[in-house]
């Protein structure tokens, strides 16, 4: 089964090991295992791969939620020689789209989100 992420690997080979725990390599595959979380329900990784300082106590994801599809727009930093990093990125869902510009920082061989600035017009 394709990763719901939209690389076209196969689960297993894309953001099953992030979702069980592996570090990810980049920004970018940090992001999309969240989206992949998100299409799951798997809070415990949002929550996990979110900043200590910006996590919120609790999540509540809307389960009615259908997301049909993620876009990769732009990457600025975020490889796996660097601390920082941006993905802005479309996440398309049965109600519209989320596009958000993203903010990642690598602490301790870690990528985690950081905070994000949604796009008002989508």
């Amino acid at each position: 089964m394709n990763c719901p992420c939209g690389t076209g690997r196969p689960e297993d080979a894309c953001c099953a090991p992030v979702l069980a725990g592996r570090p990810a390599p980049t920004a970018e595959a940090l992001m999309r295992s969240r989206y992949t979380a998100f299409v799951r329900g798997d809070t415990a990784h949002l929550l996990a791969s979110w900043h200590p300082s910006t996590r919120p106590r609790r999540l509540g994801p809307d389960p009615g939620t259908v997301w049909t599809g993620l876009e990769i727009l732009d990457r600025t930093g975020g490889s796996m020689f660097e601390t920082d990093g941006v993905v802005e990125f479309r996440a398309h869902h049965a109600g519209g789209v989320l596009h958000e510009r993203s903010r990642f920082v690598r602490e301790d061989g870690h990528w985690f989100y950081v905070d994000g600035v949604l796009d008002p017009t989508t």
